[in-house]
Order: C-alpha cells, then structure tokens, then sequence
C-alpha cells in the first residue's frame, strides 16, 4: 500500500509538472495545420491570397515562437511567468514551488499523518498550487487586456486621423490607456526606440501575450504594409470586429453559467463534504488515511471524481 501510495503520488507529480511546462494546444496547432493544407490546395482566388498574406506575415515572425516548438520546457514556463505581467524569475517560481511542498509536508506529518502521505500531499500541492496561481494571474490580465484593446485601437485610429505616424500613436496609447495595454505598448515603444522594427516588437509581444485579438492587430498592420490602403478605416474595422467578439464570449458566458454553476457544484460537494465531517469528527474519517482497503477506495473515488470534473469542465468550456 505504501509502494501504491508512492507510485501514485509520482505519476501526479509529473503529470502536473508536464502541465506546469506545457506549450500551445497540440490540438489547435493541428487544426491550423489543416486549414492550412486546405487553403493551400483550395481554387478560390480569395483563399490564395490569403495563403500569401499568411506566408508574409509569417516570414517575419522569430522562429523560436513557431509554435512553441522550439522552445525549451524551462523557456516555456518563463513565458508563462512574463504572460503575468509580475517580475518573477523562474528560479523564484521553483524555490516557491518547493518551500510549499516542504511546508504543506511538514505540516500534514505533525499532525500525524503517515510519512508518505504526507510526501504525496506536499508534492500535490507545491506542484498545483503555483501552477494554478499562475493560470489565475495570467487569465485576469489578458481579460483586462482584451476589454480595453478595442479602446486603445480607437485611439490609434483618431491619432491617424488626425496625421499621427503610427509610431507616435503608439506612444500615445502607452501613455493614455491605463492596465496592461499601456504596459505594452509601452515596451512596444521602448522596443522601437532601442533601433528593433515595429513590426518585430509587435510580434514579440503577440508571442509574449498569445492572445488572438494582439495577433490580428499584428497581422493587419503587417498585411497593410504590405498591400497599402487606409490603415485607419482598417484598423477601425478590426475595433468593431473585437467588440463585437468580445459581445459574443459574454453571450456565449451567459448561456453556459448555469452548467458551469452545476459543474462546480457536483465536483466540489464530495470534497466540502469530507472536510466538513473531518472538522466534526476526525475518527469517523480516520479510516481513510491507514485502513489499506479505506485507502484504495478513497483514491478510487477521488479519481473518478476527477474524471468528472474534467469532462464537465470540457463540456461547460467555450471556446470562439
């Protein structure tokens, strides 16, 4: 039992440190993949100039961030770390990481729990819990992003209107929108200043924030340098396009609240429930923690459990 107990405590390490590390969807990159063969191999006119809009804006892209190929797994958590706007280091995030384990351990082996159980707890939570932290920070700034973009390219737009070189307006918005975008647009500029192109400061960035409303900011510059035209009706159409998007995810929010409510229900009932009654009674739930067949089936359960939740959770997530 104990030889179980270690095995599954190790296998839940590494599956959250694989997590921990991970890149892009596999899936997404896969389905870019076979539109791209799609349009590649489509007759329309439209669907071939678009293919070469695609290849030209790609050119131009750092191939580092090709779809997280080849970045290493340690690069990948520092983008991770950047993607929160926080100063932290990775050396920082891993000496968290491991005081959390060790604490969360010491704590559970005081209080009498087994030496192994304990093990497996500080190790479920100093690898999850930071991991989860950073999910948390890295949503809420790219949702404050993603509110006000659309303000900031209507400012850009009013900038060009008035005779305004898209450098400049970019300062502008640096200096006028509060949050994250000020932030970078602000590296944005200073990135510029320092002798980088814009268009290769703004890739950077789109890489850094991963979100698609930045990169079809970047790809409409970039097509508009490269075919001409009015950059300011352009770039105006892309704020009613994001609006609207944004209008959309709330709607789509709307709908799914109910099942996400329910979900979150049903998936933390059993836990509350088994904390509550340990509160009460802690012999009554003893059993759990040194009965072997009490053990196995509580590992059972939680895993099942899991197994739940996560296909809840796909089923209540929406993505557009």
């Amino acid at each position: 039992m104990q030889t179980l107990i270690i095995a599954a405590g190790t296998i839940l390490f590494f599956v959250l440190g694989a997590l921990a590390f991970t890149g892009p969807n596999a899936g997404k990159a896969t389905t870019r993949r076979l539109g791209a063969v799609k349009m590649r191999h489509s007759d329309s006119a439209d669907a071939r100039v678009e293919q070469q809009m695609r290849k030209a804006v790609a050119s131009r892209r750092p191939l580092i961030f090709a779809d997280g190929q080849h970045i290493s797994r340690a690069d990948k958590l520092r983008l991770r770390l950047a993607q929160t706007g926080k100063k932290w280091t990775l050396q920082q995030y891993m000496s968290a990481s491991g005081g959390l384990a060790f604490v969360i351990m010491a704590i559970l082996w005081l209080k009498g729990a087994p030496l192994y159980l304990a093990m497996f707890g500080g190790l479920l939570v100093g690898a999850g819990l930071p991991h989860m932290v950073i999910n948390f920070l890295m949503a809420r700034r790219i949702k404050k992003f993603t509110a006000n973009f659309p303000d900031a390219i209507e400012l850009l737009v009013r900038g060009l209107k008035s005779g305004l070189p898209v450098g400049e307006t970019l300062g502008v918005v640096a200096k006028e929108i509060p949050g994250p975008v000020g932030e970078e647009f602000k590296l944005v500029v200073e990135k510029i200043k320092i002798g980088k192109s814009m268009e290769d400061s703004l890739q950077e960035t789109a890489d850094r924030l991963g979100t698609a409303e930045f990169q079809f900011f970047v790809i409409t510059l970039a097509i508009q340098r490269e075919t001409g035209g009015n950059l300011a009706e352009t770039l105006a159409n892309l704020a009613d396009v994001l609006r609207k998007r944004a209008q959309m995810k709330l709607k789509i929010r709307a709908m799914s609240s109910e099942s996400k409510a329910s979900a979150y229900i049903v998936g933390s009932l059993p836990f509350f429930v088994f904390g509550m009654v340990w509160m009460v009674n802690q012999q009554y739930l003893a059993g759990f923690f040194y009965e072997p067949r009490l053990i196995i089936a509580g590992l059972g359960g939680a895993l099942w459990m899991s197994m739940g939740v996560f296909v809840m959770a796909k089923m209540v997530n929406f993505e557009i």
